[in-house]
Formats: structure tokens, sequence, C-alpha cells
């Protein structure tokens, strides 16, 4: 830490505020834990190799989307306490944490495209606003259930995000039976019925919400550095209902005011928030869309994500608030669930989220492609360290704050998918090389400027 404190020292001198948000409070709250205050953790003496543990959790948080699915929907649902309240962007990433599962061997390819059937045909018959999906619906009926008194209408985001999965499961079920040419065409069909133009409202921008009772309200514009690309990416590539160019320039990128360029911790984080934000950005649009090699105009997004994830790392190593137990092998802020506000982002220095010493598994796990020693320790020490306050029935719970004695004893839908997909593609690439193939994407890719490659990344 000291050494990375001196570090940043020196460059302020030859950088002015490389290395630190000046706008920002970073005194240490009046709360702050220290080592010496921290209680003891276990020592869970399994021997086991890194690959078993790969798929050990693999497997174990698979079952989230695949046992505990709601049943009449096959829909994942929000979290293990929602009943049939049922997640659209959980599902999608659920979608491709099942397909996962079946390159492994947990779950039958079979019973896998029977799900999928279940799936697409309950989404063709749910509610939708302009072809986008709310982001609640009852499992039971598909009817909307409201995220907010405005917000009981389409959801882009989530949209994207169940869309990318559909795209994947599209692409992987390329067999040439009645069951999976079925799957494909209905994949086709759903998510060309999306008016991602509409979702602009005549500027060059997508707008998040549209309500059929408060029309576009919410105003919320989808504007970059956050978890929104797939979206851009996603409006491009359609073939029914596209964006041009503008909207992703003007809107997601600010005509260039995305970028950030400057160095923290060492590392050179080409866009957004100073520091990176909670991890989530570089996860959600990422589960399918591949970013190794992925470049345009503002950014190489290898590095992006790359850099994200090695800041974030750093800064719980540097523990400027001495929270019990951020170390090299305890890291990760994102967005989960918090033992002081019940829910929100975390990020370092609380830029873009809070920091209360809550880790959150999902955020070091699902960069398991971005930083893999990293990854792996805090895998080591989550499962070993931590074993009985947070291993279950669907592989780790949300979160925890050691300094706090909490241990979250939820799961949620978007927490647990990118852990299985993301740890698949640091293994395989599997989703990633899947998402890619699929021909509309690659002109939506090229629309809007993209270049891509493929970069070895088995394991």
């Amino acid at each position: 830490m000291l050494k990375i404190a001196t570090y940043c020292s020196l460059l302020l001198l030859l950088v002015g505020s490389s290395c630190s948000k000046s706008s920002v409070d970073t005194t240490p709250p009046d709360d702050t834990t220290t080592t010496n205050t921290c209680p003891p953790l276990e020592n869970y003496a399994e021997v086991i190799s890194d690959s078993a543990l790969l798929d050990k959790v693999q497997q174990q948080t698979l079952k989230y989307f695949w046992d505990f699915a709601e049943p009449n929907s096959g829909m994942a649902r929000e979290r293990n306490s929602s009943g049939n309240t049922v997640t659209t962007g959980g599902t999608g990433f659920g979608i491709m944490a099942i397909i996962a599962g079946v390159h492994r061997g947990f779950i039958d390819r079979d019973a896998a495209t029977d799900r999928m059937l279940k799936l697409f045909n309950f989404l063709k018959k749910a509610d939708r606003y302009h072809g986008a999906w709310s982001h609640w619906m009852d499992g039971t009926t598909g009817k909307t259930i409201p995220f907010g008194t405005k917000d009981n209408g389409g959801d882009l985001i989530e949209t994207a995000f169940m869309v990318q999965g559909i795209i994947a499961a599209r692409e992987f079920f390329d067999a040439s039976t009645v069951k999976e040419d079925s799957l494909r065409a209905l994949a086709d069909s759903l998510w060309y019925g999306v008016e991602w133009d509409w979702y602009t409202n005549g500027q060059n921008v997508l707008i998040w919400h549209w309500s059929p009772d408060y029309n576009f309200d919410i105003n919320m514009h989808i504007s970059g550095w956050n978890e929104g690309l797939i979206a851009y990416v996603l409006a491009a590539s359609s073939p029914t209902h596209p964006i041009s160019k503008e909207v992703y320039d003007n809107g997601w990128a600010n005509n260039g005011a995305i970028k950030n360029g400057r160095l923290f911790f060492g590392h050179i984080l080409p866009l957004g928030e100073d520091y990176g934000g909670p991890l989530f950005f570089a996860h959600y649009s990422f589960l399918g869309l591949d970013p190794r090699g992925l470049s345009d105009q503002y950014a190489n997004y290898w590095d992006q994500n790359v850099a994200q994830s090695q800041i974030n790392h750093d800064y719980v190593v540097y523990n400027p608030y001495k929270y019990c137990y951020y170390s090299d092998s305890c890291w990760g802020l994102t967005a989960s669930d918090d033992p002081v506000v019940g829910y929100q982002a975390h990020a370092p220095y609380g830029i873009g989220g809070g920091d209360n010493g809550t880790i959150t598994p999902t955020a070091a796990l699902s960069s398991f492609p971005y930083t893999p020693g990293e990854s792996m320790k805090a895998l080591r020490f989550f499962y070993h360290r931590l074993h009985s306050k947070i291993w279950g029935s669907y592989g780790f719970k949300d979160a925890f704050n050691i300094g706090k004695s909490w241990y979250a004893t939820s799961s949620l839908a978007i927490d647990q998918g990118p852990i299985v997909v993301m740890i698949e593609n640091y293994r395989s690439g599997l989703l990633w090389n899947t998402f890619m193939k699929n021909k509309d994407v690659q002109n939506g890719l090229t629309k809007l400027g993209f270049t891509y490659n493929k970069r070895s990344l088995t394991k």
C-alpha cells in the first residue's frame, strides 16, 4: 500500500490530479475500522484445484437459474425472496449461464433447449412496450410489475440485457432439428420486435424508459460510460428498427466527452468517471459482446475493462478508509445489497457509488478475464475464509461487510449470472465467441465504426 501511495504522490507532482479526484472528499468516515479490531475468520480446509473450484462455483451458481427459475415462465426471479417477480435483464444473464452449463456438461442440451423454448414463448406473450419488456414481470402471467411509479413500461437497458442472451442462444443452439430450428426463429422474432428507434423520442440519444401512462417523463438518457453500451450496439444492429451512428456518437459518447484518459494507481483509464465506478460497467455489456480487440474512436474496450478492474483492485489494496480485510485477496466493489442502505452501488472513493467496507463477490469473480490472478486469490478467500458465512445453495451470497459483521442472505439474478458467464469467458471465451457469430451484430459494430478481432483466452 505504501508503494502505491508513494507512486501516486510522485505522479501528482508530474501530472497534477491524475491520481485523485479533487472534487471528492476522500476523508475516511468516522466509523472506520482497523485490522486491530477485525474479527478472526475461519479457514475452511478443503483441498481443491483451481480448475475444480471454478467448476464448482459455476455449477453451484447456475442452480439459481436452472433449479430456482420461476416454473411457469422459466424466467429468473429477481432475488431469492422474490416469489413470482421475475427480472428481464437477469434472465438474459441466466440464458447465457445456461449455455455455459450445457458447454460444461452440467445441463443436458435437449433439456436446455426445452427451457429456452418455454422462456421464449413466455416472452412472446408477455407485456411489451414498443417491443421492449419491463424491468419486472409476474412470471405466472407476463404482466408488468412496476419498478417505480412512472417506471411501469418498457425498460430499454433490461431489454438489451435480455436480447444479448437471446442472440447468444440463437447462435449456440445451431443444430438442424425441429426444436432448435424453432428456437432460432423465435429468437429472431423476439429481438427484431424491439423498436430501438422509438426509444430515441426523435433525439440523438436512446432513452431508458417509456410508460404507456407517463410517456417519456422519466427522461433518463442512456449516456456513457456505464452499463449501457450493449443497448447502442444492439440498436445499431437491428435490421428492423435501427438507430444511426449519430445517435451513438451524440447520445452515448457525448461527442467524445465520454473519454477520461487519466492515470489511477498506475493504470490509464480510457473512459468514464475517475477511478472507474462500480465494476458492473465492465461486466453487463460484455457478457456476450467480446471486448478482446474491440475498439472504436473512443477507446480500446479490452484496455478499458482491464484498467477499471485493476484500479478497483488496487484501490481496495490501498484501503484508504482502513476497512476490515480489504486486501489483495478480498476485493471487489460493485452494486449489491448493503448493510447500511439496503442496496447501492459501491465504487472507489464513493465516486459513482459508496464505499463502506462492503465487498461483493460478483465484482472480483466476474472480472476473471481481466484480472485472473487477483480474481483467483479473491475466490480462494471467499471460499476458504468465509465459507460458512457466504457459500450457499446458489453459490456465493450477494455481499458481505466483515467490519460490520454483516453477511447477506440474498442471491440476485444480476449478480449470480455474470459469475457463471464471465468465468466461462475466462476459461473458453464461449459466450464471447458465440454472441459475436451473429451477422446482425457484426453489421451493427461495423456501422458504429468498431473494429474487433479474436484474442486467445482459453484456460
